[in-house]
């Protein structure tokens, strides 16, 4: 019984391949008609961190929480590889809507290292579609509320009201607009802070998962947002 492989461009999916001589390594090279890039199949490849799929896979199992040194042992690739897929990852959200009816705010903290190098998450939320619409990081202080108020308005988005607990700098920051206020009113967001720590579970140092870089800790909570939003988690 003879197996047929459809070999796919991993870079423009295109069928369109042709067979383009021998690599130096003995591996054989095919070029695309539609891109003209050249490349060496996947299942040829030696080392599983040149495969085409591997990026996505590794921002997935750091989505879910793996820690490096799993996704080292699991995928058998450098921590190199897992470290660059991090740092190199760009994720932005982007909200999908223009007008909410009720946004929850809420503040989350996070560190790196030691208790004293806490970081404040402060960010809008819409129960109904799950999605983190806003955030901002900074100290849990009036200022960084302001700066989430502001980056709504960069966005262009408006609401109806807002659910907030009963800290000062949320009932300042946004003053001018209708709030609800009280523990009963934030339900759906203190749900979602439980599942950011189940996700994000290199929040807190006291678990094998954590980060060692400020820059990749923040990084992998825009991946973690970036998934939710698009429902990928």
């Amino acid at each position: 019984m003879k197996t047929q492989i459809t070999i796919t461009c991993p870079s423009c999916l295109s069928v369109s391949i042709k067979k383009n001589g021998i690599k130096s390594y003995g591996k054989q090279n095919y070029f695309c008609k539609d891109c003209h890039k050249q490349f060496v199949h996947h299942l040829q490849l030696t080392y599983k961190g040149c495969q085409s799929y591997i990026d996505n896979k590794i921002r997935l199992m750091l989505v879910r929480g793996c820690s490096i040194a799993d996704i080292v042992i699991l995928e058998q690739v450098s921590k190199g590889k897992v470290l660059s897929v991090l740092a190199n990852s760009n994720h932005q959200i982007k909200p999908r809507q223009k007008h909410y009816h009720t946004l929850k705010i809420d503040e989350f903290w996070t560190y790196v290292g030691n208790k004293k190098n806490k970081v404040w998450l402060i960010y809008a939320y819409d129960r109904h579609t799950g999605e983190i619409v806003a955030y901002v990081w900074g100290k849990r202080n009036l200022a960084t509320a302001k700066q989430l108020r502001s980056k709504l308005m960069s966005l262009g988005i408006s609401f109806d009201k807002i659910a907030c607990d009963d800290w000062d700098s949320f009932l300042t920051a946004f003053k001018h607009s209708i709030k609800q206020v009280g523990k009963r009113f934030t339900v759906g967001i203190e749900g979602n802070n439980t599942r950011l720590r189940t996700f994000a579970r290199r929040a807190f140092r006291k678990r094998c998962c954590f980060s060692k870089n400020p820059t990749n800790h923040l990084k992998a909570f825009d991946l973690v947002f970036h998934y939710i939003n698009y429902g990928w988690v």
